[in-house]
């Protein structure tokens, strides 16, 4: 199965709940994730992998894009989670905390042994994943990727706060490999699913950054992901004035503009021209 193209919503459910997973077609999310990991206490990772097996054909045909997140590759459960709770109808396997490429050529190693062609959505919530990210997400296995902040603070030792700068340099670190890699990266949970507003700017945030997509951990912040992962109207609109206003002025011999009270030149067209292509997408 090719690797989805878009991911701005990203919604996770635990694999020792069916009555969750049974719902995750209906909650619009453009992929949806069986969690055997952190989601599923160790005492339940033989339920959480018959659940994993047993359900995901079954959203997979009710028109879900679906992953499972395994444990890590150095856990004890990792092998058995490839060998009995995957299956060919996934969309791609979900390997958390990575942070060698030794790691990467295990689980695509593992993933043939079992004849399973599954693209890989990297975790980097480590502090020696992070650093190394741009090697990490270079392997041709990875299609995707996404930053694990709490994670990530716990193995740096460091205090999580509300406005996320302790975690602004690795947030950028992820971004900015996943560019180099041409890989989808997709920015870090908000764990307080009640708080809207909180998900709301750390969506415009990650955005700004560069990331194409969030993690959900409830379906109330789908809505808000694959609505904060598009341009607006009023962004399509600006976009369109400015191209054509360039491109009038750049069929004069003019390489920048005053456009609004603004300087153009070609490094902001060139924004203006992604915006545009990116609503297109949306409504293809």
């Amino acid at each position: 199965m090719a690797p989805v193209a878009r991911l701005r919503s990203l919604l996770f459910a635990p694999a020792v709940r069916p009555d969750f997973l049974r719902r995750l077609p209906e909650r619009g999310a453009d992929g949806v994730v069986i969690d055997c990991e952190d989601a599923t206490p160790p005492n339940a990772k033989a339920e959480a992998r018959e659940n994993a097996r047993a359900l995901a054909p079954e959203l997979a045909a009710a028109g879900a894009s679906v992953f499972v997140r395994v444990n890590a590759v150095a856990s004890e459960w990792f092998e058995a989670d490839v060998r009995e709770a995957l299956c060919p109808e996934l969309a791609g396997i979900i390997v958390p905390k990575l942070d060698r490429t030794e790691q990467l050529r295990e689980a695509t190693a593992l993933l043939a042994a079992h004849r399973l062609e599954l693209p890989i959505l990297a975790g980097l919530e480590t502090a020696l994943g992070v650093a190394d990210a741009r090697e990490l997400l270079a392997h041709p296995s990875v299609f995707a990727a996404y930053f694990g902040a709490e994670d990530f603070i716990a193995d740096m030792g460091g205090v999580r706060t509300e406005s996320s700068q302790e975690v602004l340099y690795a947030r950028s670190r992820v971004a900015l490999a996943g560019r180099l890699a041409g890989v989808l990266t997709l920015d870090q949970v908000v764990t307080d699913f009640r708080n809207d507003a909180l998900f709301r700017r750390e969506v415009e945030e990650a955005r700004a950054i560069g990331y194409r997509g969030k993690l959900c951990i409830h379906p109330t912040q789908v809505v808000l992901a694959n609505e904060g992962f598009v341009p607006s109207a009023e962004e399509v609109d600006f976009a369109r004035r400015l191209l054509a206003a360039y491109d009038a002025a750049s069929a004069r011999g003019l390489a920048a503009i005053d456009f609004e009270g603004q300087m153009v030149d070609e490094p902001l067209a060139a924004r203006a021209r992604q915006t545009l292509a990116a609503a297109e997408e949306t409504h293809e």
